[in-house]
């Protein structure tokens, strides 16, 4: 039995145009309309047969939908349930697939309807990739999501998000909002600011450097440029919602790296081959887990 038998999802860049797909593979019989901001995009959404319909507008996406995927920056959620909140079927499940979860029901108060359960939910998956041509159905298989239901919730919407995300292949887990922020920030957000920071640095550099920082990149520079290379509008959001986190953990990193500075410093060696050791450990444990392998070049044939 399918857990939504109509689904909508609005926004279809890399994740909601991958959730159509995978649903499409997963869930034989579902129904699927979509809508995104962009004419140019609904018109490749046609093209690429991902949606039963594809509508003008985000409310005619809703009517009679079941659940409802919220699949836009951070930053557009209130205007985006603002424009649909009146034609949501009653029972209906709201969701999504943000990157930061406080600010999730903190945005929405006071816009979703009685008789809407609101399950924010976060798909730890993604690429440097956008657009709906990018989305692949296998995206989520063996990846983490992440729901963060508020309190009072009803246990059945929670169960029935869980499903149908695990119908997707990914594994579930509930999480406090706050926690879910926190995490992320050590795992995802700081990485990526650190990347885009790593990076705008070289630019600068090779503007001295006669093209040197480009034909030289070795693969830890290179990496960082594919994580850089993600959607800047997506990254503004997430940032800026996240903001308290994302500042405690830069707190962090930053008292680490004056760490590590003092001991190149003083020729500390102990130290830093104490710090790389463990650093090697978690990446071990990484690979151990299913969450990466043991291979070059990983992910980067998409």
């Amino acid at each position: 039995m399918l857990p939504f038998a109509r689904i909508a999802i609005i926004g279809m860049g890399l994740i909601g145009s991958s959730i159509a797909r995978a649903a499409r593979a997963r869930m034989h019989g579902v129904s699927i309309s979509a809508h995104d901001a962009s004419a140019d995009v609904r018109a490749r959404v046609l093209d690429l047969g991902l949606a039963d319909d594809v509508a003008d507008t985000s409310a005619a996406a809703v009517i009679d939908a079941e659940l409802v995927i919220l699949a836009v920056p951070l930053g557009a959620y209130a205007d985006v349930v603002q424009a649909l909140a009146a034609d949501l079927a009653p029972g209906a499940v709201l969701s999504d697939v943000g990157s930061a979860k406080r600010c999730v029901a903190a945005s929405l108060a006071g816009l979703v309807p009685p008789g809407v359960a609101l399950v924010p939910a976060h798909p730890v998956a993604g690429t440097e990739r956008s657009g709906p041509d990018a989305g692949f159905a296998t995206l989520f298989e063996g990846r983490w999501c992440i729901l963060t239901p508020p309190e009072g919730t009803p246990a059945a919407a929670v169960e029935r998000v869980s499903a149908f995300w695990t119908r997707l292949g990914s594994r579930v887990e509930v999480m406090d909002a706050a926690h879910h922020d926190l995490v992320l920030a050590v795992t995802s957000h700081v990485p990526h600011l650190i990347a885009y920071s790593i990076v705008g640095t070289a630019a600068d550099i090779e503007e001295v450097a006669a093209g040197e920082v480009i034909k030289y990149s070795a693969g830890g520079f290179r990496d960082f440029t594919r994580i850089a290379a993600s959607d800047p509008t997506m990254w503004r959001d997430v940032f800026l919602a996240n903001r308290d986190a994302v500042l405690e953990v830069l707190g962090r990193v930053g008292e680490d790296l004056a760490a590590l500075q003092r001991a190149i410093r003083w020729g500390d060696g102990e130290t830093l081959f104490r710090r790389f050791e463990s650093s090697r450990a978690t990446r071990r444990a990484i690979v151990e887990a299913g969450q990466d392998v043991d291979a070059p070049d990983f992910g980067r044939g998409r």
